[in-house]
């Protein structure tokens, strides 16, 4: 399901790579069972806004390798892979946007390597200490997460019925006949649920640092699987800038449903967030963490009218 890519050789893993356009690096990264594809119509509007958008297939989704064993997929490989990828990419620092799984890894990407992420945009998928403390309706939508810890079931009710089970707990979204196609491939659903069998537990007990970076939270009211307090409760832990917006009318999948709707708000969060600034690979970058400590009066003040406070 290649989308115009590149191979790339990052680490031990050759990854499919997007990567369209000059001027403000943009990092896209997607979850679960999605691949790059996910941004195609973001991608253009990022681009035509004067930015270099970055796509990658995560390991195991796409074009990209899908390592066997469940332990490849554990976060630290995938941070591994993301860091990998902007140094071969030459990208000191870069805006970074995730959705789904693509969200918790930019949550630790944000939380652990400051000085590689001049901000960051969470669509759908709170930080993950927001998450552990949201209420019982987020616990209740949790429930495949548990499924999917199980050994080789997964795999046999998911495929059962021309994946009849995939398809409705997506609502028969459009993008079903893509992931169905993708998902079929030998290895391939296995390797997307070593997402969630690597890192369940982890998710659970891990202390994540402090988010320095600016944050802009997104979530959707008509996503099943997420509830809105896991995005908002995500403030606490973002020392700094932390702006939410809701999209409305729209599923889970908000850059399939609201491609032109996401762009916007990610073009318009970029921009104060884009200037020039000295970076270290390997070391946070101090002025990151000053700009965040100015908070809402500095970044957030010309959207104020349609910000939405997190206690909300």
């Amino acid at each position: 399901m290649r989308e115009g890519g590149s191979m790339m050789r990052i680490g031990g893993v050759t990854l499919n790579v997007v990567d369209r356009g000059a001027g403000v690096p943009v990092l896209l990264l997607h979850g679960f069972p999605d691949s790059c594809a996910l941004w195609r119509d973001v991608i253009p509007a990022l681009v035509a806004g004067g930015c270099r958008a970055i796509a990658p297939d995560l390991r195991g989704f796409g074009d990209s390798d899908a390592p066997p064993r469940v332990a490849a997929y554990a976060l630290d490989a995938i941070l591994g892979d993301v860091i990998g990828l902007l140094d071969a990419l030459g990208v000191a620092r870069v805006h970074v946007v995730g959705h789904d799984w693509g969200a918790v890894v930019g949550w630790f990407l944000a939380a652990r390597h400051p000085g590689r992420v001049a901000s960051f945009v969470a669509v759908s998928v709170g930080h993950p200490a927001a998450f552990r403390r949201a209420g019982l309706e987020q616990k209740l939508r949790s429930w495949y997460v548990l499924g999917f810890q199980v050994r080789a079931f997964p795999e046999l009710t998911l495929r059962a019925g021309n994946f009849a089970l995939l398809r409705a707990m997506t609502s028969r979204h459009p993008e079903n006949e893509r992931w169905i196609a993708d998902l079929s491939r030998p290895g391939r659903l296995s390797a997307g649920l070593a997402w969630y069998r690597a890192n369940f537990g982890r998710l659970l007990t891990a202390s994540v640092p402090p988010v320095r970076v600016p944050v802009l939270g997104i979530w959707s009211p008509g996503d099943l699987a997420l509830a809105e307090d896991q995005m908002t409760g995500s403030q606490r832990f973002v020392e700094g800038v932390f702006r939410y917006e809701r999209i409305e009318d729209v599923s889970h999948w908000i850059p399939l449903d609201a491609a032109g709707r996401l762009a916007s708000l990610v073009l318009e969060w970029v921009a104060p967030h884009a200037r020039p600034r000295p970076a270290s690979p390997s070391s946070a970058d101090p002025a990151t963490a000053a700009t965040a400590s100015r908070g809402p009066g500095s970044a957030t003040a010309q959207s104020s009218s349609r910000r939405r406070a997190a206690s909300e």
